[in-house]
């Protein structure tokens, strides 16, 4: 098991925070959240993490060189961003053929992700992968995720101007290893890509939800990174 944690984002909606700090490395309570991200993806058994960097991305070599998990980490680094689906592509035989979270390590999270780890398993004989869903108080800025009984993803909206709920998708996913070469490997190399907006779509009726437990927060404007400090003491 593999895990992409996306890291190149320049922050600028947590600025002036991030004037001199990448956002992934912004502290919770002293310790880092790449940091927090890192553990918890060993604790879940991953072996091989894949951390694209940009900005300040020195600081990230940094932190990752005196990280006591380092044997585990590669880092990669993007000259032009190449979004969120762009990086997947790029780095493919990372993780094409294998099971594969997808994460931005600019998000806080409560849940150790292990009942998601045992949900993914049991419903992948009808499921190509899973989604963290949560309920967000902003809907019209997030992708709202529709389901079924099942917890089957049935319908998906990016960011939708009247969206017809609040259950959100945390942009989280635990790829099964089929994924790459069903909705990837069409794509261009070098090319921007946005992973909700062009590759989520397709996947509608064949991703299963897991429900988050605890808070789940996109540390993205100082607001919210005040709140999660908070919710840290």
């Amino acid at each position: 098991m593999k895990a992409i944690l996306l890291a190149a984002g320049l922050g600028t909606r947590l600025r002036p925070i991030t004037d001199n700090i990448p956002k992934c490395l912004v502290p919770i309570n002293g310790y880092p959240l790449l940091g927090l991200w890192i553990d918890k993806l060993i604790d879940l058994g991953v072996k091989e993490i894949l951390i694209n960097t940009h900005y300040y991305a020195d600081q990230v070599v940094k932190f990752v060189e005196q990280h006591q998990h380092k044997k585990h980490i590669k880092l990669v680094y993007e000259d032009i961003l190449l979004g969120t689906g762009g990086t997947l592509v790029n780095n493919a035989e990372f993780w094409q053929g294998h099971n594969c979270w997808v994460i931005h390590a600019d998000n806080y999270c409560e849940d150790s992700l292990i009942d998601m780890l045992v949900w993914h398993k049991s419903h992948a004989d009808f499921s190509d992968g899973t989604v963290l869903t949560f309920e967000t108080d902003t809907p019209s800025a997030c992708g709202i995720v529709q389901l079924d009984e099942r917890k089957r993803v049935i319908g998906f909206q990016e960011k939708p101007p009247n969206p017809t709920s609040n259950l959100a998708s945390g942009a989280l996913f635990l790829f099964s290893a089929n994924v790459y070469e069903q909705y990837f490997s069409s794509l261009t190399k070098n090319t921007f890509y946005d992973l909700s907006r062009d590759i989520i779509p397709k996947m509608v009726n064949h991703l299963t939800a897991y429900h988050v437990k605890g808070n789940y927060l996109d540390i993205g404007t100082p607001d919210t990174y005040h709140k999660v400090q908070s919710l840290q003491c």
